[in-house]
This record gives C-alpha cells, structure tokens and sequence, in this order.
C-alpha cells in the first residue's frame, strides 16, 4: 500500500520506518520543549497524509520517549482527515524532558478497521463475562 504524505512547514522531516518491516513510522518534532513533570504540550508536526479507506492512522509512543516517562494521549487519524498531524505528550515521570527539534518523538501505526453498522438494541446476548469489568477475573 502506498500513503501521501505532504509537508506543510519548512524543515519537516516526513515519516519514516526505521527498519524493513517495521510497522511504526517514526514521527519527528519540529520544535524544541522542555515538560515539565506532568506537563502536557502538543506538538504540530508539519505534514498531513493520505491513505486508503479501510485504515486508520493511529499514533502510539516510542519505546524511547517511554521509557523517559513521555507518553502519548490519544491519536486517531481517519482516511479522510487532510489537516496538520499532531502529537500530544504528556510527561509523567517526576523529571525535566527536553525535546529536541528533529527528535523521533512518536510513531504511527496503519491498521486496517472496519466500520460497523450502529443497531441500537433493548437486550445483549449473555456471555461468559456479562458486564464483569476490573478486576473480575480475579488476582490469580
């Protein structure tokens, strides 16, 4: 599969993947910030792109930045959408982040979705969970 990607600002440095076969692009700042600890910026990271329908580009952290305490909020892209990519950080470690212009800051992963149709219903099936959440299955 082919995907467009445009630049929209001077000196973007587009996706890349960093190895064959790698399923994330790697995404790249355009600016330099320091986050504080708690510290949440977005981050504009000057393309848009262009994919088939069927897919989503999602945007998932770096094991890299992870590892530092940085981490992604949210992040889906539909086939449609043409705008400016953003990256939203959020450092959650008790330390200072710099982030340098040109650092790989997160990734994007295409995965093929499928669109349901909506039925709005009265009663659910029963299944062996039923509306068990956290925790339900026990600690062991």
């Amino acid at each position: 599969m082919q995907i467009k990607v445009k630049a929209l600002k001077p000196n973007v440095k587009i996706p890349t993947y960093a190895h064959p076969g790698d399923v994330g692009m790697d995404v790249y700042s355009l600016e330099e910030k320091t986050l504080a600890a708690g510290e949440h910026h977005i981050f504009f990271v000057g393309f848009a792109m262009e994919f088939e329908n069927g897919y989503a580009a999602i945007v998932k952290d770096k094991s890299s930045v992870s590892k530092a305490g940085l981490h992604t909020m949210g992040g889906v892209y539909d086939a449609g959408y043409r705008g400016e990519y953003n990256i939203h950080l959020v450092n959650l470690s008790d330390k200072l982040y710099t982030v340098e212009a040109g650092d790989k800051i997160a990734q994007i992963i295409l995965y093929p979705i499928v669109i349901a149709e909506i039925a709005e219903a009265a009663e659910l099936s029963d299944s062996s969970r039923g509306a068990g959440g956290f925790g339900s299955t026990g600690k062991k």
